[in-house]
């Protein structure tokens, strides 16, 4: 099966914009896709038809543990991205929910090293 580019759902930028409006944190577009920022460290973004979230360790445990929907993020087949878990539905639509779950990634993206920005050759 091949992985074809899809342009992201405006519904769910929407969705994450309006969750991530109290948190102190950068909007930069990646592949048109709408992506949050903080030290340069991404930990949330949209992709396509998903929304996903950077975790320690434990919390991707967690979430895939109680969420069957929580996947590992994979925007090209086969390319997995390490620390990043796709958001189910049932995450996102709860307010709550999906605000708790963002302030962990948000926290854990905290608390990495400031990515520092790379010289222009």
């Amino acid at each position: 099966m091949e992985n074809k580019w899809k342009k992201s759902s405006p519904e769910l930028a929407r969705v994450l914009d309006a969750a991530l409006l109290r948190f102190t944190c950068d909007r930069k577009p990646m592949f048109g896709s709408p992506v949050f920022w903080i030290n340069r460290n991404m930990f949330a973004g949209v992709h396509q038809d998903n929304i996903f979230i950077r975790l320690a360790e434990a919390d991707r445990k967690e979430i895939r543990g109680k969420f069957p929907g929580a996947t590992p993020f994979e925007p090209i087949k086969d390319h997995v991205m390490k620390e990043y878990v796709v958001v189910p539905a049932d995450i996102y639509r709860d307010p709550k929910l999906f605000e708790a779950w963002l302030m962990r990634a948000h926290a854990y993206a905290a608390s990495l090293p400031p990515k520092v920005k790379k010289a222009k050759n």
